[in-house]
This record gives C-alpha cells, structure tokens and sequence, in this order.
C-alpha cells in the first residue's frame, strides 16, 4: 500500500501534477513528489519517464506548465537555478562541473568569497569552513589542491561542500554512482546519511536497486511523465518497483534465446600492449555470447579498442573469419566485419547535436552517397530501418539525438552499427545507465541477434548481466585473462574469484 502523507509535518518540497511540454513532446503529464526533512528519498523510472524534467523544474532551469510547487510550506516559482539555489535547493549531478585550474576551496566559495576589512578575500576563513565541512561530512580532502586530477568521487564531495556552505536544505542526487567504485560509493553513502541526520531532505536518482533499498527510506515511482506510486522502503521489494515502473510484470531481464554455436569469427592471440594487458587470447564463435567480466580497471575495455584498432598494441594477432586484421585501423576493422559499440556512448558513439538520422547512418555514409553527396531521402530511408526495427521512441528522425533518454541513445549507437551489417559486435556495457525495461529490450535484441550467426564480445560490470546472457565468460584481471568459464561454470563464485585472485584460473 502507498504512503500516506503525515498532514501534521510540513514536507521539505512538495510538487502536485505538474506538467511540463516543450512543442507536442510532453515531458511530464501529472508529476508528484512529497519530500520530508530527514528522509532520503528514492525517484525511480525507466529512461524517459520524466525524472530529470521533474529535477530541472526543481532546480530552477525549466519552468512548469501547470501544478502546484512548494517549498518548506510556501509556493515556489523559480525563473533561474539561481534562484532555487538561494531557496537552499542543490543538485549533485552524476558528472561535476568545477573548475579545474582553480583550488577546491575557491570551487567551494565560487563567487561569494569571504572578505575582510581591507576588501581583499579571505583565505584563511575559506579554508577553515571547508575543513569544517570536511570534518563534519568524514572525509579529508586538501581544500588547496586543484581539482583538475581529483577523481569523480572527490568532485561530487566538493559539490556536496558547496551546498552545504550554502546551507541547501534540499540536496537532489542524480545517478551519482554511476562512475563510482564500492569504497567511493560506501563513502558517498556514509555522507549521505550524515546529511540527512543533520535534518537535510535528499533526493537519490539511481537505476541500481540495491542502492536504493540499501540507502533510501522512501521510494516515488515514475512512469511516462506521471507519478505512480510513493511506498516506505521497507514495505516493498524490487519486482514491485519493477512492475510499477514498466507497467508490466518483467518475467525475466534476460531472454536468452538457445542458439547454434558455429565457426570461430573472432580469433585474438597473444594480445599485448606493455603496461595495460598482457597475452590477451581468445575466440567468439558464430551464434555465441562472450562475457568478458572483471573489475574497473582490468582492461577490458582497453583489450576491446586494440581488437578494434582505436588503440594500439605492441605485439599479437586478430583474425576474422581467418584473415589477419592490420593494428590500429578501425577502418579496416569496419570492412572485415567487426563493429564497436564504446563505453561511453555520449562521448564515443554519438553526435549529440545531430539528428537520429544522421546518427544512424554515420558508419555507412559512404554507401548512401552518390557523387559524393548523400539525399535526404536516402539517409530517411535508411535510419527508419533501425529506428523501427530497434523500437527507437522518438517522434521525429530529425530530433536531436542528445535529447533523447539514455536507452534510446544506446539503442541509436547500436542501430548504427548494425546497419554496417557486421559479422562480430563489440559492445561495452550495454546497459549502463538504462532503466530496467529498456535492459531487457536490449539483452532480447542481443539474443536474437546472436541467433541470425552474428557473434557478440560484451563487456559488462554488472555480474548478473554477464551471467545472464553470456555462453562464456571470460574474466580479467589487471590486464590479464584469468579465466574462461563455460556457461555452467559461470557461478557467481568462480568469476568473482577470477576477477580477485592473483593466480589465474583456467
């Protein structure tokens, strides 16, 4: 049963059915969100359902269309993220914006700094609150370093700092572990809970359900824009939160679909490159899913842009389909039959201020064109191929790709690649920072793609993944393969052990 609100308390925020549409896209239909004083609260949904809309109104960069917003009691309209910045509202996003060239403690004070009687700044009264907030929160940080080098986790710590010297009652984390590891996300917790026992209001956006229910104590669900539903974290359980988030009950993240195993496609053998891996071998064979696990830092991804011919290496061979692939051209890896869906696919796989069309097409634009020039119509008729078959949600090919939601931005990186119509596809965390029903769409496209004889290297963080939808699975460990387990071998202890222990295991 939901929550009901306490009437007696007054909530730290609260927004009744608000709406937001930019054209005929409408972003929120009738969003709810009741925040209280010294509670962490969890907002789940599937991309597209509307969470950073909501965040953003919040925040002060979109104004809503209609519905009802307040802050601490009292109506909120905010023009500017200044505004919901001076009304104590801070949002920690999943990548910091700081300044590199200047010191943690001026990132801190950016444009309020302390002053004393001759007009000049303060240094010392900056740097003694930073340390105040550092020791409040639990952590050390050198508030003179210069930012440029800190990791991620340190970034966001700085953000939180910022907020806290601005006494934000009202801090809204979005994905904030996405880029981080088990000891810096325990940390980022720890802080979290100080914040909130310090009476701070918090708002935790996360696709990762163990998060959630390990740190929050109430969780809202979205869904196409509206509110669903608000449960106390310890009277629900993740399939309800799934079934609540895709509307459906989701029988299983993983179809994995029985296929026939044929001929070696991808054949690496002895793969080095000093300091980053070593005598890397292996095969992917027709019809077949290879897991390729271990933890960040192993070199997975590093072994997939050498195969790739994006890095290079110092000695080894890759063959597909038994001809010798040259090093360092992902040119003539393209027209062997090899594709490479990247990490980080904002970054490396799109053009975020092109079209989806444009997009889609990107790898096989030389084959559209004609006397050098490429029509409109070719390059249409071409991206509704895998705008269709890939369920792609947009309503136009000539949006934006960069607005889109992650899993439809993955499934664009995806269709074009497969539109080059490769024997072997390289893909590196496929569902990395998509929601639980886009997961499954895209593990179902991966299994129906590996039973038309096409053969998949993924690379994948998230151990059930790898398990769920690999035939085998190969594991790393700092740039060394150390094991590679048939699929009734893959247990959860045999691949976390490989990933662990110094010793390979074959």
């Amino acid at each position: 049963m939901s929550t009901t609100p306490d009437p007696a308390a007054t909530p730290a925020l609260e927004l009744r059915n608000v709406s937001k549409s930019f054209g005929p896209v409408v972003a929120l239909k009738s969003a709810s969100l009741r925040l209280d004083f010294r509670s962490i609260h969890a907002l789940v949904g599937e991309n597209g359902a509307g969470k950073s809309t909501l965040v953003k109104v919040i925040a002060g960069v979109y104004r809503r269309d209609a519905g009802e917003f307040r802050l601490v009691g009292e109506d909120a309209d905010f023009h500017s993220t200044a505004q919901s910045k001076a009304a104590g509202i801070a949002v920690i996003y999943q990548e910091p914006t700081l300044f590199p060239d200047l010191s943690v403690v001026e990132n801190i004070f950016m444009g309020r700094q302390p002053t004393g009687r001759l007009g000049r700044i303060d240094r010392k009264a900056m740097r003694t609150e930073a340390n105040s907030i550092f020791a409040r929160l639990g952590v050390r940080i050198d508030p003179d370093r210069l930012t440029e080098g800190l990791s991620i986790a340190d970034q966001q710590i700085i953000e939180i700092a910022k907020a806290i010297s601005l006494d934000a009652r009202v801090l809204i984390m979005d994905e904030p572990t996405a880029a981080l590891s088990g000891i810096e996300v325990e940390r980022l917790f720890a802080v979290a809970r100080s914040l909130r026992d310090e009476g701070r209001a918090l708002v935790f956006i996360s696709h990762r359900f163990n998060e959630v229910f390990d740190l929050c104590d109430t969780v809202t669900v979205m869904r196409d824009g509206e509110y669903i539903a608000t449960h106390a974290i310890d009277e629900t359980n993740v399939d309800e939160i799934v079934r609540l988030m895709v509307g459906r009950d989701v029988s299983t993240l993983f179809p994995k679909m029985e296929t026939t195993i044929g001929d070696d496609l991808l054949r690496v053998q002895n793969l080095t490159r000093a300091g980053v891996f070593h005598d890397i071998s292996f095969t992917v064979r027709s019809g077949e899913i290879v897991g390729l696990a271990g933890l960040v830092g192993a070199g997975r991804s590093e072994v997939a842009r050498a195969v790739f011919g994006v890095d290079p290496y110092d000695s080894g061979t890759v063959t597909v389909s038994g001809k010798t692939l040259s090093p360092g051209s992902p040119r003539a890896a393209m027209a062997f039959g090899l594709a490479l869906v990247p990490e980080d696919r904002r970054k490396q796989g799109l053009v975020l201020d092109s079209s989806v069309a444009h997009n889609l097409t990107l790898a096989i634009r030389s084959k559209l064109a004609k006397a050098g020039l490429i029509r409109e119509s070719a390059e249409t008729k071409a991206s509704q191929i895998w705008a269709s078959r890939l369920e792609v949600k947009t309503s136009f090919l000539d949006t934006e790709v960069g607005t889109l939601s992650g899993g439809n931005q993955q499934k664009v990186v995806l269709g074009k690649w497969l539109a080059t119509n490769p024997r072997v596809l390289i893909i590196d965390e496929p569902t990395r920072g998509i929601d639980v029903g886009t997961k499954a769409e895209v593990h179902r496209l991966l299994s129906e793609l590996a039973s038309t004889g096409l053969g998949i290297l993924m690379i994948s963080s998230e151990l059930p993944e790898v398990l769920g939808m690999a035939n085998r699975v190969l594991v790393m460990r700092e740039g060394r393969l150390t094991a590679n387990l048939d699929r009734d071998a893959a247990t959860p202890e045999a691949v976390i052990l490989a990933a662990t222990h110094e010793e390979a295991v074959r």
